[in-house]
């Protein structure tokens, strides 16, 4: 199912799907997802959200690891997912580090631009989902559904005020598991809306 009817979530994998790791991910034993991670992907799944993963991967371009590496990382988060029932559909990554000035790095929108233009929906219909402000500007500027999640570089802001900087319009949650929950409910909310009529 692909164009307008596609139902497509864009994750961040550092501090939203695993524990962000305090440089990079040096191989795929370092890769621990998140409590409720795994789960979080799999009720997506269930409620007909196909799920991929965007992000930044400026290791590459420093050539502090390889795409080798970079591939048996994903090869374990696939695995750890699929043993929850969960499916990420595609990988996409930015390789440059940000002295590169690309546009495909986040915060600037073109990852999620790229995102849209294969799946053929526009930007407006991507629900996006990550854990720092850099996410949320990415989402934002690309016209998405943007959402932050209270875990990784946010973790310190659960349970007080927003991140600064944050745009009034992003909902948080406190982690991934909370927003496919939230997430689930709003569309199955409007279904029921859309099913009944309006008065």
């Amino acid at each position: 199912m692909l164009g307008r009817d596609l139902r497509l979530v864009v994750i961040d994998r550092d501090g939203t799907l695993n524990r962000d790791p305090e440089d990079f991910l040096h191989g795929p034993d370092d890769w621990e997802p998140l409590p409720g991670a795994p789960e979080a992907v799999a009720r997506l799944n269930e409620a007909g959200w196909r799920v991929v993963v965007a992000c930044n991967q400026p290791g590459l371009e420093r050539g502090l690891f390889d795409v080798e590496t970079l591939n048996a990382v994903h090869a374990r988060m696939h695995k750890a997912l699929a043993q929850a029932g969960g499916r990420i559909d595609a990988v996409f990554f930015c390789p440059h580090a940000p002295e590169d000035g690309c546009d495909c790095r986040k915060p600037a929108p073109g990852l999620l631009l790229q995102i849209a233009a294969r799946y053929g929906v526009a930007p407006a219909q991507l629900v996006v989902v990550g854990d720092s402000v850099r996410d949320v500007c990415a989402g934002v500027a690309a016209g998405c559904d943007t959402h932050l999640v209270l875990t990784g570089q946010s973790a310190a802001y659960r349970g007080g005020s927003r991140p600064p900087g944050l745009p009034g319009d992003v909902t948080v949650h406190d982690d991934l598991l909370a927003f496919a929950d939230a997430l689930i409910a709003r569309e199955s909310a409007k279904s029921a809306i859309a099913t009944r009529g309006c008065p």
